[in-house]
This record gives structure tokens, C-alpha cells and sequence, in this order.
């Protein structure tokens, strides 16, 4: 049974920066591709990045390529999502998730974490 556990998230000013952990447990040829999703309170989730255990350029969405870093460590299981120059308007639950393939859409994923509320003070 492929796990999730998030970490990372808080508080911070607009600005600021944060980078999110998610370590994973019980990885799998079905877990290959690792994502980051968000979700406003009254909004759909939305995809921010996504990347692969296996190599290849990660992917992320054009409002946020600019801002927000996403790597992973494979003798750690874990990935990350580093996020620069932070708004408001990332304010989100973030959550990873795990799929077969690196794809955009919330769908494709099989595994989710539990999220980790960040919340960007103006």
C-alpha cells in the first residue's frame, strides 16, 4: 500500500518562501509519478507540478513555473515543492498525490496524501 505523509506548510508573508515535503511509503511501479495539487476553500483543486521517480523534466502549471520548484530525492522517497515569492492567492491546502503517469489532471492520481494548509499573510 503506497502512503503519503505531507509536511512543510504554515504560515508565511507575502514574499516568503516554504517548501513542502512528501514522503512516501510502499512506492511502486504504480506510484511513478509524483504530483502537487492545491485547493482553495470554494475552488476546484488545481495541479501545480508534477515530476517522475524514473527521470525526465518535471512539469508544472504556466502560473506557477515561475515561482515553484518541484524535485524529489529517491533514496529518500521523497519529493518536494519549493515556492518562491509567494501571494495570497497561493493560499491553498496542498496536497501530493501518486500515479502511473505524470499528467495534469487530479484523476490520474491514485494515492493521496493528507495535505498541509499554507496560508500567505498580505
Amino acid at each position: 500500500q503506497v502512503q503519503l505523509v505531507e509536511s512543510g506548510g504554515g504560515l508565511v508573508q507575502a514574499g516568503g518562501s516554504l517548501r513542502l515535503s512528501c514522503v512516501v511509503s510502499g512506492r511502486t511501479a504504480s506510484a511513478n509519478a509524483m504530483g502537487w495539487f492545491r485547493q482553495a476553500p470554494g475552488k476546484e483543486r488545481e495541479f501545480v507540478a508534477a515530476i517522475t521517480w524514473s527521470g525526465g523534466s518535471p512539469s508544472y502549471a504556466d502560473s506557477m513555473k515561475d515561482r515553484f520548484t518541484i524535485s524529489r530525492d529517491n533514496a529518500r522517497n521523497t519529493v518536494y515543492l519549493q515556492m518562491n515569492s509567494l501571494k495570497p492567492e497561493d493560499t491553498a491546502v496542498y496536497s501530493c498525490a501518486a500515479g502511473p503517469y505524470r499528467i495534469k489532471y487530479p484523476s490520474g492520481y491514485t494515492y493521496w496524501g493528507q495535505g498541509t494548509q499554507v496560508t500567505v499573510s498580505s
